[in-house]
């Protein structure tokens, strides 16, 4: 059974620093790519962050370029998502997904003083 599961997400100051977690099973992990979606009250679903199966190659939606850092360990089978300087716009729920069959049930960040 494939399972994706969120964790790290919680409320945080401006400027604040979180870490998310995605635990993978189910699946041959180190032949996906991996992306970080989220998604904010009202809004459509965005995608955040992409990494390549390896992890040599990553990209970032602009608003998060700088901030953000996406990783992987696909010895452990986890994909990382970094968010420094975190913004009252990141406040969204936060997803991990291979983009196309398997997402997790995402995990909220609140970004707010």
């Amino acid at each position: 059974q494939v399972q994706l599961v969120e964790s790290g997400g919680g409320l945080v100051q401006p400027g604040g620093s979180l870490i998310l977690s995605c635990a993978a099973s189910g699946f041959t992990f180190s032949r996906h790519a991996m992306m970080w979606y989220r998604q904010a009250p009202g809004k459509e679903r965005e995608l955040v962050a992409h990494i390549t199966t390896a992890g040599r190659s990553t990209n970032y939606r602009d608003s998060v370029k700088g901030r953000f850092t996406i990783s992987r360990d696909n010895a452990k089978n986890m994909v990382y998502l970094q968010m420094n300087s975190l913004k009252p716009d990141d406040t969204a729920v936060y997803y991990c997904t291979d983009g196309f069959n398997y997402w997790g049930k995402g995990t909220r960040v609140i970004v707010s003083s």
